[in-house]
C-alpha cells in the first residue's frame, strides 16, 4: 500500500483521520501560511494546501500527500489563528452574535503519478452573544491560540456555539468524510 502522509502538525486533524482507522504518518511541511494573499477564501485555503502538499510530497516522491488549511471568514474578514491572547480577544468579540464561515481545503498530492486533487469545504457556525468576561475567561485557558477563529469547538470553545450547519469535523479542521471520498479514488480505501 502507498504510504499517506498528513502534511500537518495539527493534533486534532491527527486524531480525525486517525479515526478512518487508515495507517498514515505526519511530517510538518515547514510552510509559513501567509493570510494576506489577495484571494477568495476557497481559493485561499486551496492555495495554501497545495502549498503544505507540495513541500512534503517533494521530500516522498512515492507517497501520497494530503495538505490542509482552514481559515475563519465573518464579515468579510479572513482569520487564521490567533498570535496573541489579545489577538484572540478580539477575533472573539467579531464572532460574537454572528455566524461565520469555516473553510478548510485540502490538497492531496500522488508522488508517483503526479495526480492532484482539491477540494474546499465550507460549515457554518453561529455564535451565541458573548459577553467580555465570557471572552476573558476563555481566552485565559490558552485554548484559543493556535485554533483558526480562535476557538476550539471540541473543547471548552463549543459553548459559544448556537448551531452548526455542515460537517462538525470541519469546524476542528479535517472535513474526514469529503477526504475520504477523494482518498477512495486513489485506490487506498
Amino acid at each position: 500500500m502507498q504510504e499517506i502522509i498528513l502534511a500537518s502538525s495539527s493534533k486534532q486533524r491527527h486524531d480525525i483521520l486517525k479515526c478512518a482507522g487508515i495507517p498514515f504518518v505526519v511530517e510538518d511541511s515547514g510552510y509559513e501560511e501567509d493570510l494576506t494573499l489577495p484571494l477568495p477564501p476557497r481559493e485561499l485555503v486551496v492555495h495554501l494546501a497545495g502549498a503544505k502538499a507540495a513541500a512534503v510530497a517533494t521530500r516522498h516522491p512515492n507517497a501520497l500527500v494530503i495538505g490542509v488549511d482552514t481559515v475563519v471568514v465573518c464579515t468579510g474578514e479572513v482569520f487564521g489563528k490567533p498570535d496573541s491572547f489579545e489577538h484572540a480577544r478580539e477575533i472573539l468579540q467579531t464572532l460574537s452574535g454572528k455566524a461565520h464561515s469555516i473553510f478548510t481545503g485540502f490538497v492531496i498530492i500522488d508522488g508517483k503519478t503526479g495526480q492532484k486533487v482539491t477540494r474546499t469545504v465550507e460549515t457554518k457556525v453561529h455564535f451565541k452573544q458573548l459577553s467580555e468576561a465570557d471572552i476573558d475567561a476563555y481566552v485565559k485557558t490558552g485554548e484559543p491560540l493556535g485554533k483558526a477563529g480562535g476557538y476550539a469547538i471540541q473543547g471548552a470553545g463549543v459553548r459559544f456555539v448556537e448551531r452548526i450547519e455542515g460537517d462538525m469535523d470541519n469546524v476542528v479542521g479535517l472535513p474526514l468524510g469529503a477526504v475520504l471520498e477523494e482518498l477512495a479514488k486513489f485506490g487506498v480505501l
